[in-house]
């Protein structure tokens, strides 16, 4: 077999670590202007940590709102830590940058969207469940950003 150039790993890569320095600057300099991000990510990730009644609320997907109210944000090699406020309550997670599926920035229309062509058995990847907790402190904003599907760049 032919040795190839897997282009979608690659680009994966390159935006996961868009997100880091992304993220690297806001925990050393807070969120300019109205930028703002929705996250949302895989909870059953076996490196993704967050308490278990979110974990039970959101077994596949839960989308998190960084914006106004964000405490504890710590960037690191292979992902992010933070703590942020659910109804009153603030909560620790650490989210593993592969364990993203999308990072949206309404404030710019700016969003990426990261999908798997295969699971690890090699079969196409189940549909996830669409879930979405925003924090009560968070105001409703509407994401009107296009997201740029790198599967568009695949063969």
């Amino acid at each position: 077999m032919a040795r190839q150039i897997d282009y979608g790993n690659l680009m994966h890569t390159a935006m996961r670590g868009l997100i880091k320095t992304v993220l690297s600057e806001v925990a050393e300099q807070g969120l300019p202007g109205k930028h703002h991000f929705f996250i949302t990510f895989d909870t059953a990730h076996p490196d993704a940590e967050l308490a278990d009644w979110l974990s039970d609320r959101y077994p596949g997907e839960m989308t998190i709102v960084i914006q106004q109210w964000f405490d504890n944000l710590v960037v690191g090699e292979d992902g992010f830590s933070i703590t942020l406020n659910f109804g009153d309550s603030p909560e620790p997670l650490y989210i593993p940058f592969d364990a993203i599926v999308t990072f949206v920035d309404p404030s710019v229309e700016f969003g990426l969207r990261f999908e798997s062509t295969q699971g690890s058995d090699g079969e196409p990847p189940p549909e996830p469940k669409k879930v979405k907790a925003v924090p009560k402190a968070a105001p409703e904003t509407k994401a009107d950003g296009q997201v740029v599907r790198l599967d568009t760049f695949r063969k």
